[in-house]
């Protein structure tokens, strides 16, 4: 007990002998400022005497901060000297675009656990007016509104816009409503070349009852043309809503028709797109 009233004695004794001093140090030097100030002026030495002033001004602007530091530094301070541990300014995980997956185990307050992941190259993202989700591959960074250095540096952030493989939602599509979207069409040329290969490769039948209910499906079924385009490509625009720095995951959702946004979402980040390959094709 008397150890630890001790140091607390000492801790705030510490604090008030540097405010008296910075405080003590601003008040005499702007009390000498303005003396000489007086002096200067009429002395018609105007041009010393602003920037005496300047002076002083910065002065007391460098003493302001150092209180301000000196305050919370003292405040921060445990009684054996040590910090608190949300004070540490850590790092940003800064998540890049790599197969090799490396995710790191961080133990945090109150003995909870978060995942810092360091490199990524595969997450969860959802079709939302599909009511659909697959794994899937990111294969680039594309944009991002708050720093373009983070789409050079390929790195995966909260809110990034990237492209992902279409390959699983195309093969979910096709089982769904049984259309191969994205399909490029073929020349007559090659469709006569190709034909006894499609004979031959030719699905199994299905039954009637399966034959219905994709019937029904297809009435109901409804596909922006931007985003069959993205199917052609086999890339599609998603956005990561997962914070791989602290939980470990590049999960998101694809860009869709949905009811929310009604694909004015895709559309506007197609245009951003655009405009940023535009002016890089300018500056080249």
């Amino acid at each position: 007990g008397r150890v630890l009233a001790g140091a607390v004695a000492v801790s705030v004794r510490r604090k008030r002998a540097i405010e008296t001093v910075l405080c003590a140090a601003q008040r005499t030097w702007g009390f000498h400022a303005q003396e000489a100030c007086h002096w200067w002026q009429e002395e018609g030495l105007e041009e010393e005497a602003k920037v005496y002033v300047y002076t002083w001004k910065v002065y007391v602007r460098v003493l302001s901060v150092a209180m301000v530091i000196m305050e919370g530094l003292m405040l921060d301070l445990f009684l054996e000297g040590g910090t608190e541990r949300y004070e540490l300014g850590r790092q940003p995980a800064n998540t890049k675009l790599s197969s090799n997956k490396t995710v790191r185990r961080i133990r945090v307050r109150g003995g909870n656990v978060k995942w810092r992941a360091l490199r990524l190259d595969t997450g969860n993202y959802s079709w939302g007016s599909e009511a659909v989700t697959r794994k899937t591959r990111i294969l680039d960074v594309v944009y991002n509104a708050s720093n373009n250095e983070l789409v050079r540096t390929q790195t995966l952030v909260k809110s990034a816009i990237v492209q992902v493989d279409a390959a699983p939602f195309k093969q979910w599509y096709l089982q769904h409503y049984g259309v191969d979207i994205g399909r490029k069409k073929k020349t007559a040329a090659k469709k006569e070349a190709t034909e006894d290969g499609e004979v031959a490769a030719e699905e199994t039948k299905k039954s009637n009852h399966v034959l219905r209910k994709l019937e029904k499906r297809q009435k109901e079924r409804t596909l922006d043309a931007h985003i069959e385009e993205q199917f052609g490509s086999g890339r599609l625009l998603a956005c990561i809503s997962s914070r791989p720095g602290q939980c470990g995951r590049a999960d998101g959702y694809v860009f869709g028709n949905h009811e929310a946004h009604k694909g004015k979402e895709l559309e506007f980040y197609m245009k951003k797109i655009q405009r940023k390959k535009g002016k890089g094709a300018g500056a080249a």
